[in-house]
C-alpha cells in the first residue's frame, strides 16, 4: 500500500490546452502540492502517478500499463461515480450499469469489486457500493495484478487495481458551487471550498458536499444522497501530514437490478428498455463513514519515513427480489421470482508503517523501500426470503410488482473475520544516466480468517502465507521512447473444499496469479501512444469427476494486445482513444469438458473513442463526443449462450463565460444518445447480467466565488 516518496521526479507543469509542450528535463519538487504529477497536454490525464510501495514515478518510467485521469477530466465529463471515469479506457468495462446495487468493473477480462478500490494507496476506506466523484483529485488505474505494490485487495482482485487520490487544498482560494440535473428528475447541489492557511501557507483544509434527490431513469424509481467530505493537511520542508474524513448516505427505490438465465434456453432474449424496472420493489440503503491519517517525515536527504491508519465503517440494506436458476428468465422473458430480504456491514481497519532510501552503489542508483501493512476486516449479515414462499410470475419486458416481504427483520449478525498482514521490500535501480530502469521486489502476504454461524460460532479458520514477487525494466533507446517489461503475481484467498468434496474442509493457501507484460511507450510531445502485449494466467477452483477431490487445479489464461493514444492532436482538440483484444481460454478444466473453450464473460476486442474540441469559431465553447464498443462475449462456460455485442455513443458540450464577474462554466451531456438497448455482464458473476441505462441528461452550471 502506497506511500509518497522522499523526492518526487516528474516534468516542468504543462498547462491545460497548451500550445508547446516539449518535455522538459525533469525537476525535483517537494511538498504536499507538488505529489501529483503534472497535467499532459490537455489536461485529461496525468503525466505519471502512485504504485504503492513504489512511490510516484513518470509514466515513461513505469514498467506498466497505467492511466491516471485528472479531476479536470472528472468535472468536464460531468463524472457522477468511479464508474464514468474508469469507463474512458477499452481494458476497462463497468460490469453493472449506472443505478445498480453496487458498482463492479473488469480490468484485463477480470473482474475489480468496488470493495477493492484503494483511497490514498489503502485498502478497505472505500464504498463497497459506489464512490461519488466529488472527493477525488486523480483516479489511478493499474492494469495488471498490483500486490507487490499494494497487497492483497479484500477480494482478491488481480486484473488491476485503481486508486483513488483525494482532493487537498490550492495555493489560490477555492469557492466552487455547482448545481446539477439528471434524466428523469434528480437536482443536485455540490460546493467545494479549499483555503491555505499559516505565513508559508502550510496548512491546508478543502471541503466537498453533495446533496443530491429526484426520479431516476427507471420507472419509479428515485435516488437521494449526501455526501460530506473534509480534507486537511500540513506541509513543511520536511514534515507532511494529511486527514481524510468522509461520510455518505444514499437511499434508492428501484435500484437495477441483475438478472439469471434459465439454464435450458437456447438463446439469449433482447435486453429490455433502460427503463424498465424489472424487480419493481428492489429499494436500497447505503451508509458508509471513514477516516484516513497518513504522516510523512525526511530524516534526511535521502531518508523518509512515513506511516498511515485508517477506519471504515459501511452498511447496507436491500429489499432484494431475485429469481433463482431453474426460474431464471427464458427465451421470451419470463421468469418467477420471490421477494427477500438482505443487509449486511463491513467494519475495516487499516495501517501501514514503511521507510523510502536513495543510494548509489558503484554508480548504480538505488531507491529502496520497506513497509509493512495490516487490514482487519469484518463483515455481517442477514438474509431472509419471504416466509411465506410467494412466488411471482413475471416478464422482463411487462413485469409485476412483487409482494411485499414478510416476516421479522432482523440486524446483520457477524459472519467473517479477515486479517491480510504483508512486509514487501522493493528496489529500483537506475543506470546508464537513468535510461535503464530495474525494479525488483517481494512481498510476503499473510492471510487470516474465520467464519461465522449465525449463532457466532467458528464454523472454519484459516491461516495461510504466500510470497509474491515482482520484475519490471524500463529501457529508453531515445529521450522520447520507452520500451519495458514486467513479471508480476497477484494473490487471492485461498478456498476451502465444501462438504461435498472427499476432501471436505481442506484450507488452501492464497493462489497465484502470474502476469507477463511487454509494450513501448512514445511520448510524441503532444499525444503519448501505448503498445503492449500481456499474458495473466488464474488458478480456478474444480473438483475432479472421478476422485471428488476439491483443488486449485483449473486455470484461466487471458492474452491480449493494448494499443493506446492520449493527449492533443493539436491545440484544442483533445482525444482519448483505445483498443484492447483478447483471447481469453479456459484451461485444465474439470473433466475436460470445457477445455479450450472461451473464457465466459470477455469479449473478443473492446474500443474507445473520444473527441474534445475547442470551437474555434465560438470563443469558450467546447464540444466532445465518444464512443464505447464491447464485441460479444460467451455468457457460459460452456459457451452456449453469447450475449451480443453493443456500441454506446455519447455527446457533450461545454460553454465557459462570467456572470457578475464570476467565472461560470455550463455543461451538458447526453449519456447512450441512441437509447441502445444491451445487456452487461461480468468474468466473475457467470449467471446474472445486467440491463444497460437508457438514454440520460445531465446538465449542470459551475461558478466560482
Amino acid at each position: 500500500m502506497g506511500a509518497l516518496p522522499l523526492t518526487l521526479i516528474v516534468s516542468a507543469p504543462i498547462a491545460y490546452a497548451q500550445t508547446d509542450v516539449a518535455q522538459l528535463t525533469p525537476i525535483l519538487v517537494s511538498g504536499v502540492d507538488a505529489t501529483l504529477a503534472a497535467p499532459y497536454a490537455g489536461g485529461q490525464v496525468a503525466r505519471g502517478g502512485g504504485l504503492g510501495v513504489l512511490g510516484t514515478t513518470d509514466v515513461m518510467s513505469t514498467p506498466f500499463s497505467t492511466s491516471n485521469y485528472t479531476e479536470q477530466l472528472i468535472r468536464d465529463t460531468q463524472a457522477r461515480t468511479l464508474a464514468d471515469v474508469v469507463s474512458n479506457e477499452a481494458s476497462v468495462r463497468n460490469t453493472t450499469s449506472t443505478g445498480s446495487f453496487s458498482e463492479d468493473f473488469q480490468i484485463r477480462g477480470f473482474t475489480v469489486n468496488s470493495g477493492d478500490v484503494g483511497l490514498n494507496g489503502l485498502y478497505g476506506l472505500t464504498s463497497s457500493s459506489r464512490i461519488p466523484t466529488a472527493i477525488m483529485e486523480r483516479v489511478e488505474v493499474l492494469k495488471g495484478p498490483g500486490t507487490l505494490m499494494y497487497g492483497i485487495s479484500p477480494n482478491g482482485t488481480i486484473g488491476g487495481n485503481i486508486n483513488i487520490v483525494t482532493k487537498r487544498a490550492e495555493d489560490e482560494p477555492l469557492t466552487r458551487l455547482t448545481t446539477s440535473y439528471e434524466s428523469k428528475s434528480v437536482l443536485g447541489a455540490h460546493l467545494d471550498m479549499g483555503r491555505r492557511f499559516g505565513d508559508n501557507k502550510q496548512w491546508g483544509i478543502r471541503f466537498n458536499g453533495v446533496y443530491k434527490n429526484g426520479n431516476t431513469s427507471l420507472d419509479g424509481g428515485s435516488q437521494k444522497l449526501g455526501l460530506g467530505a473534509l480534507a486537511l493537511d500540513y506541509r513543511s520542508s520536511n514534515l507532511r501530514w494529511t486527514l481524510d474524513a468522509y461520510s455518505q448516505r444514499e437511499t434508492v427505490q428501484n435500484f437495477r437490478s441483475q438478472n439469471g438465465f434459465h439454464p435450458d434456453i437456447s438463446y439469449i432474449p433482447s435486453a429490455p428498455s433502460g427503463h424498465r424496472v424489472i424487480y419493481d420493489g428492489a429499494d436500497l440503503l447505503i451508509r458508509d463513514s471513514a477516516v484516513a491519517t497518513r504522516l510523512e517525515y525526511d530524516i534526511s536527504d535521502n531518508l523518509m519515513v512515513y506511516g498511515a491508519v485508517g477506519y471504515r465503517y459501511g452498511a447496507t440494506e436491500q429489499d432484494f427480489p431475485s429469481a433463482r436458476t431453474v426460474d431464471g428468465v427464458d427465451e421470451s422473458g419470463n421468469f418467477r421470482v420471490t421477494n427477500s430480504w438482505y443487509d449486511a456491514y463491513s467494519r475495516n481497519k487499516t495501517g501501514e508503517v514503511g521507510a523510502r532510501a536513495k543510494f548509489n552503489t558503484f554508480g548504480i542508483k538505488h531507491l529502496l523501500t520497506v513497509s509493512g501493512s495490516v487490514l482487519k476486516s469484518e463483515a455481517g449479515s442477514f438474509y431472509l426470503s419471504d416466509p411465506s414462499g410467494r412466488v411471482v410470475d413475471s416478464n422482463i419486458y411487462d413485469p409485476v410488482p412483487i409482494n411485499p416481504m414478510t416476516g421479522s427483520r432482523q440486524s446483520p449478525t457477524k459472519t467473517s473475520e479477515n486479517t491480510f498482514t504483508s512486509l514487501s521490500l522493493t528496489d529500483t535501480l537506475s543506470f546508464a544516466d537513468d535510461r535503464i530502469l530495474v525494479t525488483g521486489g517481494l512481498r510476503r502476504q499473510q492471510v487470516k480468517t474465520d467464519n461465522f454461524n449465525s449463532h457466532g460460532g467458528v464454523t472454519s479458520s484459516y491461516d495461510e502465507s504466500a510470497v509474491s514477487p515482482l520484475f519490471g525494466i524500463v529501457v529508453k533507446p531515445m529521450e522520447n521512447v520507452s520500451i519495458y517489461g514486467n513479471f508480476t503475481s497477484g494473490l487471492t484467498t485461498g478456498g476451502t473444499a465444501p462438504m461435498t468434496a472427499a476432501n471436505a474442509g481442506e484450507v488452501f493457501p492464497p493462489y497465484k496469479s502470474k502476469q507477463y507484460e511487454a509494450g513501448v511507450k512514445v511520448d510524441w510531445g503532444r499525444v503519448i501512444t501505448t503498445l503492449s502485449a500481456f499474458q495473466i494466467d488464474r488458478p480456478n477452483a474444480i473438483t475432479d469427476p472421478e476422485t471428488n477431490v476439491y483443488s486449485f487445479d483449473g486455470e484461466q489464461r487471458n492474452r491480449g494486445i493494448e494499443l493506446s493514444a492520449v493527449g492533443e492532436l493539436q491545440p484544442g482538440l483533445r482525444m482519448m482513444a483505445s483498443a484492447t483484444f483478447y483471447n481469453a481460454k479456459q484451461r485444465r478444466t474439470q473433466g475436460g469438458i470445457n477445455e479450450g473453450n472461451r473464457a465466459s464473460g470477455v469479449p473478443k476486442s473492446a474500443f474507445n473513442l473520444a473527441a474534445d474540441w475547442d470551437v474555434p469559431w465560438v470563443p469558450n465553447l467546447s464540444v466532445g463526443g465518444r464512443m464505447i464498443h464491447t464485441s460479444s462475449m460467451p455468457y457460459d462456460a460452456e459457451n452456449k449462450l453469447t450475449l451480443p455485442s453493443w456500441t454506446r455513443f455519447d455527446v457533450s458540450a461545454r460553454y465557459r463565460t462570467n456572470v457578475m464577474g464570476r467565472a461560470v462554466t455550463l455543461r451538458a451531456s447526453v449519456e447512450n444518445v441512441l437509447n441502445k438497448r444491451y445487456w452487461l455482464s461480468s468474468s466473475a458473476k457467470l449467471t446474472v447480467v445486467t440491463a444497460a441505462a437508457p438514454r440520460t441528461f445531465l446538465l449542470s452550471a459551475e461558478m466560482e466565488f
